[in-house]
Order: C-alpha cells, then structure tokens, then sequence
C-alpha cells in the first residue's frame, strides 16, 4: 500500500502522491521548490527494479556510478565507464514509465572540459533516453554545466562529498568542515546554479551548512548525509532496502531487510532441490 501524506493527496501536482502520469519534467522539479515540497530520489540499474520504485511513485530515479560499488563489484565508482552507465539507464529508462531519469556522468567522462562532457551527455540522451545528467564538482566544473545546459541537457550538480575523487580525499571524510570549506561548499553551490543546473546533491555535509545552502538556492537541493533541511533526500537503493552487506553509512535508514529475505529465499530453494520436494507433480508437465 502507498503511503501519501494528506499535503500530498491535496495537490495532484505533487512530485510524489501526484496524479500526473506523464515523465516528470525539471520544470516539475523546479515547481516542487517553490511550493516548498519535499520529494525522495533512489538509485535504479536494472529495469526490474526501475519498474518497482516508478509504481511506488518514486518520481526521480539515479543511475548512479554507485553502480560500481552495489551492482558491478568495483571497490568503488571511478572504474565505472561510459558503456556501462549509457547500458544500465537505458535499462532503467525502459523500466519505468513516469520518473525523470537521471544518467551520471562516470570519473574521467568529463573532466577534460565542456566538449567531452557534452559528447557524453550526449550519448547518454541519445542511446540511453535519460532525460537529465549529473556530474561532480562546484566550481570547476560550471563550465561543463553551462555548456550541456546551453545544449538543451538538464543537468543535476553534485557537490560536497564527490565519490568520484575518492583517491584525492583518502577515503570519504564528511565536507565542509570549518568556516573556509564551508564558503567554498557554498560557492560550489551558487557556482552550478548560475551555471544553469536544475539540482544540486549535497553529500555528507553538515546538516546546518546545508540548511544555509538550502535557504541560499532557488534551485532544489538533493541531500544524502546533509540533514533534514535539504528539498530532497537521495538513497542508494541497496543501502536503503537493506541489500548491502556489511556495515552501512550512518545516514542510511534500512527500510527492509531483502539481503536477509533473499538469503532465505535461496537458501529454501536449494533446500527443495536437495530433498526432492521442487520440482514437485504441480510444477511438472507429461
């Protein structure tokens, strides 16, 4: 059964709870804000599970280089190429039906400037359906930003936490810590929005930094480790249906517990084949 709140049921409108069953737009997202209303992103790679959160209603879905870590066995998201987003979101594009569907640019798919962010922006429109980008960085790379937007690419910035300069951090300290991280955090912010991004992920940042860049932007800001205060909340969808193994960020919030449900379901099938009980007369034909 789907939860909607009684704001939500009263605007047909409403990113989530809304009546509209068309492909959800960044002119939506953008109206989201100015009403004021939160709304829930997940990551998706496969068009199963694409069509499970798009019936639950969740109205924006990431193709993330999370996929690296989650999906593909990577230890973590810089090895993710260009084949293997532009593969996954047009698998997800085909999975759902109402959901904007964002691409994420992988590490090394746009750093050397805005052309070779815009070819692979492009490709990800183009092959795959997606109907917005994200990449990393503030500052350097409004650049890119201003170049896709300009190109007619919605594009989704990505600042605090930048998974992708795992390497550079030495692993994945929170952001914008002490007075002159937490300026350049906000001038990473106003960077990409000047730049013409529709959306901003906050990642691990001090709930009360991001509460200020949240009052700071007209444009939404998507947080993830960033406080209540953000216009969104985004989860990797395997950390918050308690899929993935092992210890899980402190801001992850394990809605079911599918490792431990499939792990059973397996392990009960296997169960069955060893006694001779599956297949039994019900699932045979003669």
């Amino acid at each position: 059964m789907t939860h909607v709140s009684p704001a939500h049921k009263q605007s047909p409108k409403a990113l989530y709870g809304g009546t509209s069953s068309r492909r959800v737009t960044v002119r939506d997202i953008a109206a989201a804000k100015q009403r004021g209303e939160k709304w829930p992103m997940l990551t998706a790679y496969d068009a199963m599970t694409a069509s499970v959160f798009d019936e639950a209603g969740i109205p924006v879905m990431l193709v993330g280089d999370s996929m690296g870590n989650c999906h593909l066995g990577y230890e973590s998201t810089v090895p993710v190429t260009m084949d293997e987003i532009a593969l996954l979101s047009a698998a997800v594009v085909r999975g759902t039906k109402r959901a904007l569907v964002v691409g994420d640019l992988p590490f090394g798919s746009y750093q050397e400037g805005p052309v070779q962010a815009l070819r692979n922006a492009t490709r990800l429109v183009k092959e795959a359906g997606v109907g917005a980008v994200k990449l990393e960085g503030g500052e350097r790379s409004a650049h890119q930003i201003e170049l896709l937007v300009q190109s007619g690419i919605p594009v989704m910035a990505h600042v605090g936490l930048t998974p992708q300069s795992v390497n550079a951090y030495g692993g994945y300290p929170v952001q914008g810590r002490g007075e002159e991280a937490a300026q350049q955090l906000l001038r990473d912010a106003k960077a990409v929005q000047d730049a013409g991004a529709f959306g901003v992920v906050l990642e691990l940042v001090p709930a009360e930094l991001a509460a200020e860049v949240t009052r700071s932007l007209h444009i939404p800001t998507i947080g993830i480790g960033a406080g209540a205060e953000c216009d969104a909340q985004v989860l990797v969808w395997t950390d918050m249906a308690g899929m993935t193994g092992g210890r899980v960020p402190r801001f992850v919030k394990q809605y079911a517990t599918m490792r431990e449900v499939l792990g059973d379901a397996a392990r009960a099938f296997a169960e069955d084949v060893v006694g001779g009980t599956y297949p039994a007369e019900e699932h045979s034909f003669h």
